[in-house]
Formats: C-alpha cells, sequence, structure tokens
C-alpha cells in the first residue's frame, strides 16, 4: 500500500517529511487553494514521487510546470476530459529534450452518496490512475469522507488512490475497507487536510503515526 500525502507548501516541513518516505507529494499548482504552492520544491529522494495537481489548466503551463519542477506524475483535478489526457501525455513525451521520460496521470472524480461509474470508461487507456475523492465545494481538501461502500461497484482493473478526508480517526475504517472485495484495486491512500496544523503545514508525528498504523502494517 502507497501513501500519498498531498497539498505540500513549505520547504523545511517538505523536507522534514521526506524523512518519512511516503511513496509521493502533492504540491497544488491551483492559486485559488489555499495550499497553492509557490517557489521551488525541495531536493527530494529518488523514492518520493513528485506530484503536480492542476484545475482545469491550461496544457502549456502544465507542461511547464513538470519541467520546471521534474514532476513524475499530474493529477488533473478539474473536468479536464479524455482529450485533454490523451494530449497532455503526447505533448510532454514527445518533446525533444524529455523524449526518454514519461509521465504519469492521475485523474480525479470526486463521489458523494453515489457514482456514474460509466464515466470511467473514456478516461481507461489516457491515464494511469484514478483517484476518489469527497465531493464538496471545493476541488480537494474538504476534509470529510464520501461512502466506500459506493466503490463495490467499480468496474475497473486500473489501480487507483483513496483520497478525501482521510485521518486518524479512519484507522480502523482503512482496516476494515481494505478486507473487503472493493479495495482489491486501492493503490494508495491519499491524505492531506487531517494532518495539518495549517493549511499545506503537515503534523510530522501525526503522519507517522498514520502510517505506522495503516501503511506499515498493511504491507506485513
Amino acid at each position: 500500500m502507497k501513501l500519498k500525502v498531498c497539498g505540500m507548501k513549505y520547504p523545511d516541513n517538505i523536507e522534514h517529511l521526506a524523512a518519512l518516505q511516503p511513496d509521493y507529494l502533492g504540491f497544488i499548482f491551483y492559486d485559488k487553494s489555499a495550499r497553492h504552492f509557490k517557489g521551488d520544491i525541495p531536493k527530494l529522494p529518488n523514492t518520493i514521487k513528485k506530484v503536480g495537481v492542476f484545475v482545469d489548466t491550461d496544457l502549456e503551463e502544465v507542461i511547464e510546470k513538470i519541467k520546471t519542477h521534474d514532476l513524475q506524475v499530474v493529477q488533473l483535478h478539474g473536468d479536464e476530459s479524455p482529450e485533454y489526457c490523451k494530449t497532455l501525455k503526447n505533448q510532454f513525451e514527445r518533446s525533444r529534450e524529455h523524449i526518454d521520460k514519461k509521465i504519469e496521470i492521475i485523474k480525479v472524480f470526486s463521489i458523494k452518496d453515489n457514482f456514474d461509474f460509466n464515466l470511467l470508461k473514456p478516461y481507461e487507456s489516457v491515464c494511469n490512475f484514478y483517484l476518489f475523492d469527497t465531493k464538496g465545494k471545493l476541488p480537494g481538501g474538504n476534509g470529510y469522507t464520501f461512502d466506500w461502500s459506493v466503490l463495490k461497484n467499480y468496474p475497473s482493473t486500473k489501480p487507483y488512490f483513496l483520497s478525501g478526508g482521510i485521518g486518524l480517526e479512519e484507522v480502523e475504517t482503512i482496516k476494515s475497507f481494505f478486507s473487503k472485495e472493493e479495495s482489491k484495486y486501492c493503490y494508495a491512500i491519499d491524505v492531506n487536510s487531517k494532518f495539518e496544523i495549517e493549511p499545506g503545514l503537515k503534523s510530522i508525528e501525526l503522519l507517522k503515526e498514520f502510517k505506522n498504523n495503516v501503511i506499515t502494517m498493511n504491507e506485513e
């Protein structure tokens, strides 16, 4: 089980969190977010993938951020079409200076009480992962979970990230979820607001406890 910590903002906090060895760190390039990332990402271990989070952003800007910050993953949190995903991947990977580099795409879908999984079909061939988040006022970081039993109807074999208001309070619920069939293709847990001291500033101790109780135990 992989761990993604999203909404990183402060260099010192990023460096301290990197010592916990999460699998992914997310940086939000959306100026309406309280966790909007500016500046330079500190050097990270090669074992940590850098994820750029975008919301209906112009392709040229996304590609520029990938190059500037050496992102390995792009997370699309808006209404991006399958054509957008395909064009992004092709334009970046065919650029001369990045001909040997691949970019992974996570397409986000928000869920409240139910979800039409037919919406996934057009994205099957153009993204690497899905991410299921809680539908709320904001594109992400709303701070509460959706009904995970909806995922009983998940029709794909594509690995997905589970997100939306996950904190220490959900440890037992997560363990229960991973004993069920609907967790079969759950590839990673994505956390954010429930581990914050303030927007963008994460509690290292709380994340360490979460990783030890959920991620590490799940790997045993």
